[in-house]
């Protein structure tokens, strides 16, 4: 069962703006989870990275609600990718999305493995590249796809803007 909501305080601007996209809903902000499963995830400041999200959501004029992330290796999501999604392969996130209207929700596995497999081939940092795929699948919560013709490079720009709007310092430099 998914955590309840819990009541926190937001920014002038973004309660006026969740206001005018949704007049009648109570303000809430999301319950984060995050969950290392057989890996470790180190230095990341997770409430300054719970507000970029936020910021990123609102920025797609959506409701954050309860995003659960589970890092994890490869064996793992390729485990998730068979049981799940009947996919045989190695990905670097896979997304649960249980977003209603306006109010973005879901759960996120990703393989750290491939996240560092991956920054290594495009020349990125592993810092770079993890919160990268971690605002991807917030991106694919707001209605983004990348599978289709075209839509990969739509995911690109929306994936540079977020990335653009880190807060400084959350980013060591490439």
């Amino acid at each position: 069962m998914r955590q309840p909501w819990i009541k926190m305080q937001f920014s002038m601007e973004i309660q006026k703006k969740m206001l005018t996209l949704c007049p009648n809903y109570e303000l809430m902000t999301p319950a984060f989870q995050w969950i290392c499963d057989g890996v470790q995830l180190q230095g990341v400041d997770t409430r300054r990275l719970e507000q970029w999200i936020e910021q990123v959501t609102a920025s797609h004029n959506r409701i954050l609600g309860p995003l659960g992330y589970v890092f994890c290796s490869d064996s793992r999501i390729l485990e998730v990718n068979r049981q799940f999604l009947n996919h045989d392969y190695f990905t670097d996130i896979i997304t649960f999305d249980y977003s209603q209207g306006r109010v973005v929700s879901g759960d996120m596995y990703i393989s750290l493995d491939t996240v560092r497999s991956n920054a290594a081939l495009v020349g990125a940092s592993y810092e770079r590249e993890l919160l990268r795929v971690i605002i991807h699948g917030v991106l694919h919560l707001c209605g983004i796809d990348d599978k289709g013709p075209g839509e990969r490079e739509i995911m690109e720009r929306h994936e540079d803007a977020a990335l653009a709007m880190l807060p400084p310092g959350l980013l060591p430099q490439d």
